[in-house]
């Protein structure tokens, strides 16, 4: 890989990330959870969260391949997989509502409400911060080799820390922004979302119908992300 396509990767992937887990609309989750505690608490709360998050995104990269190889998955199939999961989270996140899959349960908050720093793990570091889509997502980077990881995790951090930057300003973020900033921001990143989904959806696809084509080809082994956003040469 050439400098210009590790620095498409490395902006996709910042993007996917930032639109996946947006910090801003977090920051909102964030402070109702937080309520009433002290600031060496809610830094408590944040640091432990994103760990937990950035722990999980770590795991289902590296142990991507084992787990394609375990359960049958082709490359193929994650795209497919992922981007409908993606552009469903994209649409609610577009009509105004949270994806279930991403928001806290009320059982979740309630009991979060009597363990101030378990929180931190459930509902916020999951599945808030490393829900089903960031899960997909880290996978199908994983999917086109060590390089891929690296830029990957790389991008995660850059997002981790954004997300604290968030997090530490909460209560001056959203007085400023207020309601129906956070609502604006919440559907512009489910626009971005939705088109990453739709995406990583044709790209399976065209993939599928390229591997079928010529099934012993070895371009069709691997790819990257980057393919995703363009979707692979059936001339290849």
């Amino acid at each position: 890989m050439d400098a210009t396509a590790a620095l498409g990767l490395a902006g996709t992937t910042l993007a996917s990330y930032f639109a996946i887990m947006n910090p801003v609309a977090s920051t909102s989750v964030f402070v109702s959870l937080t309520d009433g505690d002290d600031a060496v608490t809610k830094r408590s709360v944040a640091v432990r969260s994103l760990v937990v998050a950035f722990g999980i995104v770590v795991v289902v990269s590296l142990a991507g391949n084992l787990i394609f190889k375990l359960f049958g998955i082709s490359l193929a199939t994650l795209r497919i997989t992922g981007g409908i999961v993606l552009f469903i989270i994209g649409y609610q996140m577009l009509q105004g509502a949270s994806s279930h899959s991403h928001k806290p349960s009320d059982a979740d908050v309630a009991a979060s409400k009597d363990a101030q720093l378990s929180v931190a793990v459930s509902p916020l570091g999951i599945p808030m911060l490393a829900g089903p889509g960031t899960i997909a997502t880290a996978m199908t980077f994983a999917a086109g080799g060590w390089l891929h990881i690296a830029i990957s995790l790389a991008s995660f951090t850059v997002i981790c820390g954004t997300t604290y930057c968030c997090f530490h300003y909460s209560d001056r973020l959203v007085a400023f922004l207020g309601q129906n900033g956070m609502n604006v921001v919440s559907r512009l990143m489910g626009l971005i979302v939705a088109s990453i989904g739709v995406g990583m959806l044709l790209a399976g696809l065209d993939y599928h119908a390229a591997a079928q084509a010529d099934p012993h080809s070895s371009n069709h082994v691997s790819g990257s992300f980057v393919v995703i956003t363009s979707g692979p040469s059936r001339g290849t």
